[in-house]
């Protein structure tokens, strides 16, 4: 196999896992591979290089774009859909057990989610944090 081959197949499989996570980082380390597919399209050989090129684009933009980011969250009217879920109720899905993860209901959206509770099937929570893909949970009580 050609190993510009192998840069864009790595690249694809970020792609696709940051399509599963949302966290922009491995965004970043797909376009680094590329970028390293690029350089092994125009110089087979340098691998040493091909390495060197996609470490850089990726650090570059994981560097770079943090400050973006941060200012774009902090501009007016932004609003993050994330943060809405904290204090809505779900349904447990899937059991969750201490130290274990379970899924919840939230909205139309399925989540993985932790509890310092154990929760049956069918119990009604509320959503009190959320991390990158993960939402904790407490039993719902009125």
């Amino acid at each position: 196999m050609v190993i510009w081959m192998i840069w864009f197949i790595a690249a694809g499989i970020l792609l696709v896992a940051e399509m599963l996570t949302l966290t922009f980082y491995l965004l970043w380390l797909c376009i680094g591979a590329a970028a390293a597919g690029l350089v092994s399209l125009a110089a087979p050989d340098a691998v040493l290089v091909q390495v060197l090129a996609g470490s850089l684009v990726a650090l570059g933009l994981t560097l770079f774009s943090k400050p973006v980011v941060s200012r774009f969250r902090a501009s007016r009217g932004f609003k993050d859909i994330g943060t809405d879920i904290v204090g809505r109720q779900g349904i447990v899905v899937q059991p969750i057990e201490q130290g274990r993860y379970g899924q919840v209901k939230v909205g139309g959206d399925t989540w993985s989610a932790k509890s310092a509770q154990n929760l049956a099937a069918d119990e009604k929570v509320r959503v009190i944090g959320r991390g990158s893909a993960i939402i904790e949970v407490e039993r719902w009580e009125e």
